[in-house]
């Protein structure tokens, strides 16, 4: 049942030019989310959400990034924002799964996607943006946790630290890109002509790799994929170095999701099993760290 006040408040809102309609989207674990019809034929999203500082979430930077990046052509445009709100136009396409991702053709796709994400989208940022630096994340869902945690669960968090520690130092220098840094299958839309990129929420400048990393873990790309997906994004054969920084961002993508949903089981009031999809996601960074310490260890 959606709340009689957020009806309301998005009914009040300037932006609309005749009476709408307002139906719940599904999703959306950092907000929540409506479609809105109108009596002309136009449909949008509202997205309503607070800054997260715990996770890194601060709207100024979220409006920011997705004012950008429909300057870059990837994400729908931006039509009104206030705070807590941010409403654009509706994407009227099907939002890939992760078995759809690992298609060899839509992946090439996707690619192409990111490297106009990260080539182009900061031409058109303005003002001040954040830097989305994984390692720096995983230390504050440690520092959080280990707080409101002790005996056993405190020392895995301390050994998941260390681990986090020869992660970071394996990445080595990096080149700065500005990420979109959250590449679940769920914020890509085919319109079935072109890709959208969507949900700007943890968006900031990064390295390459993670974007790379990231989308790889969440989808669960085979090492053919992977391969094909690092070739073609850097246009080069792959050095010993970039493949090991890679496999560490694999690594920390895959620790950073299982932290997330710790402290979101902690904090969050959306209905939705944090538990199980953190297990999820540790039982599958233990298995890439084993490889990662067979390879670089």
């Amino acid at each position: 049942m959606v709340d009689k006040d957020i009806l309301e408040t998005i009914a009040a809102l300037p932006c609309w030019s005749s009476p709408i309609e307002v139906d719940v989207l599904a999703g959306g674990l950092t907000n929540r989310n409506f479609r809105v019809n109108d009596r002309d034929g136009q449909s949008f999203v509202v997205r309503i959400g607070q800054d997260i500082p715990e996770h890194g979430v601060m709207r100024f930077n979220e409006l920011a990034a997705a004012r950008a990046a429909y300057a870059a052509g990837i994400t729908p445009e931006v039509i009104y924002a206030s705070k807590g709100i941010l409403v654009s136009r509706f994407i009227d396409g099907s939002v890939l799964t992760p078995a759809q991702v690992r298609d060899p053709h839509m992946l090439e796709r996707i690619v192409e996607l990111l490297q106009r994400c990260h080539h182009e989208v900061a031409q058109y940022f303005q003002g001040p943006a954040l830097i989305f630096w994984v390692f720096q994340v995983i230390r504050g869902y440690l520092s959080l946790l280990e707080t409101r945690c002790g005996g056993p669960a405190g020392l895995e968090l301390r050994m998941m630290g260390a681990r986090a520690m020869r992660l970071e130092q394996a990445v080595g220098p990096v080149r700065i890109v500005f990420a979109h840094n959250d590449l679940l299958a769920a914020n890509l839309i085919n319109d079935g002509t072109r890709l959208w990129l969507i949900d700007w929420d943890y968006a900031g400048f990064n390295s390459p790799l993670f974007d790379l990393a990231n989308l790889s873990t969440n989808n669960e790309l085979s090492l053919d994929l992977q391969e094909a997906m690092l070739k073609q994004y850097f246009g080069e054969p792959i050095n010993s170095e970039t493949r090991r920084g890679f496999a560490a961002m694999q690594c920390a993508s895959l620790l950073r999701e299982t932290l997330w949903a710790k402290v979101y089981g902690l904090t969050s009031t959306i209905a939705f099993n944090y538990r199980s999809y953190g297990d999820n996601y540790q039982k599958r960074f233990e298995r890439s760290w084993l490889d990662f310490e067979q390879l670089y260890g």
